[in-house]
Order: C-alpha cells, then sequence, then structure tokens
C-alpha cells in the first residue's frame, strides 16, 4: 500500500504558502503608511506562530520545518521591512539591509524553539 503522508504534507506546504502568502499581502496594507520598529516586531511574532503552528504537523525533519519558517520570515522582511526605514536613512540602509535580514533570521530562528511549546501546548 502506498502511503499518504507525502501527499498531506504537501497539502500542508501549500496552506503554509497560501497563509504566508496573505498574510504578507495584509502586511503590506498595513506598512502603507510606514512601520515602526515595533509593529514590525509584531507582524514578525505573528507569522512565526503562524508558520509554526502550520508546520508543526508536516512528515518532515525538523530541520526542513524550521527552514519553511525562515524562508516565510525572510518574505515579511523582504516585503515591508524597507517601510521601517525613514527615507533619510534610505543610503545607510542600502548598505545594511542585508546584514539586518541576517540577523532579523538569526531572531527568528531562536524564537522558533521558544514558540513552538506555545503551539504545542495550545493545540493539546
Amino acid at each position: 500500500m502506498v502511503s499518504d503522508a507525502p501527499v498531506k504534507a504537501t497539502e500542508n506546504l501549500y496552506t503554509l504558502a497560501q497563509k504566508t502568502t496573505a498574510f504578507i499581502v495584509m502586511s503590506r496594507a498595513k506598512a502603507a503608511d510606514g512601520l515602526t520598529l515595533a509593529e514590525f516586531s509584531e507582524l514578525a511574532v505573528a507569522l512565526l506562530r503562524i508558520a509554526v503552528e502550520t508546520v508543526d504537523v508536516l512528515n518532515v525533519p525538523g530541520v526542513q520545518k524550521k527552514q519553511m519558517v525562515l524562508d516565510a520570515v525572510g518574505m515579511l522582511f523582504d516585503a515591508v521591512a524597507d517601510k521601517c526605514v525613514p527615507v533619510a536613512a534610505w543610503p545607510v540602509w542600502l548598505i545594511a539591509r542585508p546584514t539586518v535580514r541576517e540577523l532579523v533570521l538569526l531572531a527568528a530562528s531562536g524564537a522558533i524553539e521558544s514558540i513552538l511549546p506555545l503551539v504545542r501546548k495550545a493545540a493539546a
């Protein structure tokens, strides 16, 4: 008998992509008039929780799950982080952006480990 686990995993991946896309669309609308760093942080934590909750049920190794969540956070950063920077700071931002992106992903990587038990506890 053929396992249906890959099919279920694919369904959840589609769901993750769909949820991430919808969240980013909402985030772009919220960021239309600019974002503060605190607002960006709130968006990132909310997306982390959604993504962790979605990938937790996948039948793939934990490293791949973590990478999927980090990819979602990277997409959020690419979509709205520029709205946090005042126009006067753009020359500096263009130089610092890649480093800041890596710092955000490092922070998100650590946050995943903190959010995972909360998500599992809420699901139980």
